[in-house]
């Protein structure tokens, strides 16, 4: 295994709920996984990152966590999860598991230690209990909404039977956020760290990186129209832009302005994982530390992959972009220069749990703030073939980038992003805490199809799934793709070995302006291979060179639209 494998790893999302079933209950477990890891590796990943695993009451899918030191019992068990490490070891794969520090579970013992406390007791000094305002402290201490819809404070009966104090969530009631500022909860996430590790897990990535510290004050916010739920530019449209030049315009967000959000991005939140990186240090084998960080502009992403600090951090910069060859010339310019001025890779990602899947979400044609999801009711709901091609030339385009590469289960399948799940079968925090007015994120989290005739498409030993499966899962089926040289799974594989071949993820960019191809056509060149995106709506003539790899046919010496092709200059 090379040193710095982190800078140009090809690293695969598993949502493990959703992955495989081994016992037939309805929910992906880790026994699961560890069947599969074949497949994984015959894909040509350099590791997987696995989402919440541990102890939950499931409020939230697992990222309400009750012990961050245990295994829920949904997933198996520690055994469980030490066979999978191995034969993922064993396989070459290294294994990031996920760690929720902003907020627990309310089942977690130190939340029910604090309500059970008086107000101004150490066991309420873990998270981030305050009085309420008005008279009798009916009204929440601040304005401050909830990343899933609703206020994000919770008032709390007291011992005694009076209404009390109110206590901080971001996300759901059932999450409450910690107090970073507390030595106590610096020197339990460092334990939890350790327990980890010393298991072998070859690092973490961090959920909502950019919260942990909230300002001074916690002073009054609202945020702007339109906003991202998890803070950043939001989500942007295809249809967002100005017509004659066909450019997606993005949301202008200074540092400046960046900084206002009072719960996200503050500066104490660096010195976190400065103490972080040291005690990661002294472990061998490159463990790494990847953020989620929702955070504009690309500059200020930057800030938590600075030496001493994390070793990536998600590019949602580049997963907002629309396919527009000038916006896309822009982000992974702005994504080069700003990562490069750190010493750190740019990684580069198009789908995971929390976003619409991308080969539905490049071609939806109406604004869908990240977090919204898609519904029945959605507006601008693109047709599946359509979506489905330009999702391929997006991710021929991106694996073909220097740095490192996220993908997200079921994207090397082509699985859309599904849009007629029942009412009564949504699960997400978003749905209930809208009442129906966001559908939220199940529709990228429904279970793999692995074997088209099998039950659950394969995804378990029954025809239990804990989110119902489509019928279109038939089709697109790993066992149906797999002797399909045209399918989305070969183009995964093909393009992940090919990437390997020619070293791209350690490659230099190099844009191509000789070979007098139109504005909406993205090219560059990288370790030799000359790669062409075609954004437009008619095809252009396709430079000379042997064909590597192609997200269409191509016919003819032409490059079709919404196509993407790897040549040998």
């Amino acid at each position: 295994m090379t040193s710095d494998w982190w800078r140009t790893a090809a690293i695969y999302q598993i949502y493990p709920r959703s992955f495989a079933d081994a016992n037939g209950d309805g929910m992906g477990d880790l026994a699961g996984i560890t069947s599969r890891l074949g497949a994984l590796a015959d894909l040509g990943i350099d590791a997987i990152w696995l989402s919440p695993f541990y102890t939950s009451p499931q409020k939230d899918a697992g990222y309400d966590v009750a012990d961050y030191c245990d295994i829920d019992p949904l997933f198996g068990t520690l055994a469980d999860f030490d066979a999978m490490l191995a034969e993922a070891h064993a396989r070459g794969i290294r294994v990031i598991v996920d760690l929720v520090p902003n907020h627990s579970s309310d089942r977690h013992e130190w939340f029910q230690a604090a309500l059970a406390a008086a107000p101004g007791s150490a066991e309420r000094a873990r998270y981030l209990f305050r009085d309420g305002r008005g008279a009798d402290g009916e009204l929440p201490p601040n304005n401050w909404e909830s990343v899933f819809g609703g206020r994000a404070w919770t008032r709390v009966t007291e011992p005694d039977g009076t209404p009390g104090q109110w206590y901080l969530h971001l996300f759901d009631s059932s999450q409450p956020d910690f107090d970073w500022q507390n030595e106590q909860v610096r020197e339990e996430f460092r334990r939890i760290l350790r327990f980890w590790l010393d298991r072998g897990v070859d690092g973490f990535r961090v959920d909502v990186a950019h919260g942990l510290i909230k300002a001074d004050g916690l002073p009054d916010w609202t945020p702007a129209e339109g906003a991202g739920s998890m803070g950043g530019a939001g989500g942007v449209s295809d249809t967002l832009g100005d017509e004659a030049s066909g450019v997606a315009l993005e949301p202008e967000i200074s540092e400046e302005e960046g900084d206002g959000a009072p719960y996200w991005a503050q500066d104490g939140v660096h010195e976190v994982y400065r103490d972080w990186r040291k005690l990661l240090d002294e472990y061998p084998g490159e463990r790494i530390l990847a953020a989620e960080a929702w955070v504009d502009p690309l500059a200020k992403v930057a800030k938590w992959v600075r030496p001493d600090e994390m070793h990536q951090s998600f590019n949602f910069a580049y997963l907002e972009t629309p396919w527009k060859a000038a916006a896309l010339r822009k982000v992974i310019d702005e994504s080069l220069a700003a990562f490069g001025s750190v010493g750190a890779p740019s990684t580069w990602v198009l789908s995971n749990h929390d976003v619409v899947r991308h080969a539905t979400r490049l071609s939806v044609t109406a604004d869908n703030p990240q977090g919204h999801g898609l519904g029945p009711r959605s507006q601008g709901i693109p047709e599946y073939a359509p979506g489905l091609r330009r999702a391929r030339a997006a991710t021929a385009l991106m694996l073909a980038l220097p740095g490192s590469a996220y993908l997200y289960q079921g994207e090397e399948l082509g699985l859309p992003e599904v849009i007629d799940l029942p009412d009564d079968a949504r699960q997400d925090p978003t749905w209930f805490r809208t009442n129906g007015e966001r559908y939220g994120r199940d529709g990228c989290r429904v279970p793999l199809p692995w074997e088209a005739d099998a039950p659950s498409y394969g995804f378990g030993p029954t025809d239990a799934a804990w989110l119902p499966q489509p019928a279109q899962w038939a089709e697109l089926a790993r066992d149906q793709q797999a002797g399909d040289p045209t399918s989305t799974l070969s183009l995964y594989r093909d393009a992940l070995r090919l990437r390997r071949t020619h070293d791209l993820g350690s490659g230099t960019l190099e844009w191509v302006t000789d070979l007098g191809l139109p504005a909406d056509v993205v090219a560059f060149r990288n370790a030799g291979v000359l790669v062409v995106a075609n954004t437009g709506t008619a095809p252009v003539a396709l430079p000379a060179g042997e064909v590597l790899l192609a997200s269409e046919p191509l016919p003819g010496t032409e490059l079709p639209a919404d196509t993407t092709a790897w040549l040998r200059a």
